[in-house]
Order: structure tokens, then C-alpha cells, then sequence
């Protein structure tokens, strides 16, 4: 993993920069990093965001899906701001590195509820 920044020029987004990108809570300290996004294939719209958390090489990592509207960019730190407490983050769905969910219509609709936020356009 490396510290990518979000973006290489304005408005644009290299998607292979992604895993690593540091995530920063509303207070500008760090959560952790972006793992993967999640885009609808029919729309080209990043849906997710899943967010990677603890651990040390791998061990005791866990990943934390949460709806890419969540995330801000945060130009000033070079990473993304994520507009929820970490508590919540916390307690929301999430998978460990060897046990990743089925990501269907019904995980993606957990999610969702789970934050409050409107449903994903589709399933994947």
C-alpha cells in the first residue's frame, strides 16, 4: 500500500491510486485507508467506498464499506474526509480480509440503511 493522493489532476481520479489513500475523520485525524471502491458498472458512478482499518501486514485488518457520498475530498491532507463518527463506522457492516461478503442487492441495501443514505442503483 502506498499514500496515493485521490487525485493527479482536477476532477479526475486514477483508479489504481486508490488502495492506499489515507482516510481523515471530521477532525482531520486518521481512520485508516481506502481499500477499494465499488462503481455501478451501468452509470460509472462510484457507489461505495470500503474503507480499511487496523491491523499490522494484513493481521487483525478489517474492511468497512460505507456510501461513497460519505467521503469528501480532502485536498488540504492529500486523502479523503469521511463525514461520519468512527463509532458509527465501527458498528456498521464490515469483513475481514478472509471473509469478504456476497456483494449483492442485499448487502448493498444493509448498507445503506445501515447509514441512512439512499439505496445503490443496482446490483452488482
Amino acid at each position: 500500500m502506498t499514500d496515493a493522493t485521490p487525485t493527479t489532476a482536477p476532477y479526475r481520479l486514477v483508479s489504481a491510486l486508490v488502495d492506499g489513500t489515507i482516510a481523515y475523520d471530521a477532525e482531520g485525524k486518521k481512520l485508516g485507508s481506502v481499500y477499494s471502491f465499488h462503481i455501478d458498472r451501468r452509470t460509472g458512478r462510484v457507489e461505495y467506498a470500503v474503507l480499511s482499518f487496523g491491523g499490522f501486514l494484513g493481521i487483525g485488518q478489517s474492511y468497512h464499506p460505507v456510501p461513497f457520498a460519505a467521503l469528501a475530498v480532502d485536498e488540504a491532507q492529500g486523502g479523503y474526509r469521511v463525514n461520519l463518527p468512527k463509532a458509527v463506522l465501527d458498528g456498521g457492516p464490515s469483513y475481514r480480509p478472509d471473509s469478504a461478503p456476497k456483494w449483492d442487492a442485499a448487502y448493498a441495501e444493509r448498507i445503506s440503511k445501515y447509514f441512512g443514505m439512499p439505496s445503490a442503483s443496482g446490483t452488482y
